[in-house]
């Protein structure tokens, strides 16, 4: 039986620029928050940031789940790579 040929792993370009923006902005939302404890802001303010930080940073997840699967993973089982799913379920179960 043949060994399954190594899956290279390249992500879109402009995906990538994607997914760090959106990470810009999630470490300018704890930034934020950093800020906002140092100054003794008001608890209620501080967890709605913090609320935010965490919605964006699910988001980021979901979106570099959604493009995994839909490139990585289909060209690695293509390739006959099923490691890779194996590994992917497992980082998805970290993940949850």
């Amino acid at each position: 039986m043949d060994e399954p040929k190594a899956h290279p792993h390249y992500h879109d370009p402009d995906e990538k620029k994607r997914q760090l923006n959106r990470l810009a902005r999630i470490i300018g939302h704890l930034q934020f928050v950093k800020k906002q404890i140092e100054s003794d802001e008001d608890c209620a303010d501080v967890l709605r940031q913090i609320s935010a930080a965490r919605s964006a940073l699910n988001g980021l997840g979901k979106e570099i789940i959604q493009e995994h699967m839909s490139h990585c993973i289909v060209h690695a089982l293509a390739d006959g790579d099923t490691q890779k799913l194996e590994d992917f379920q497992k980082a998805i179960q970290e993940y949850l």
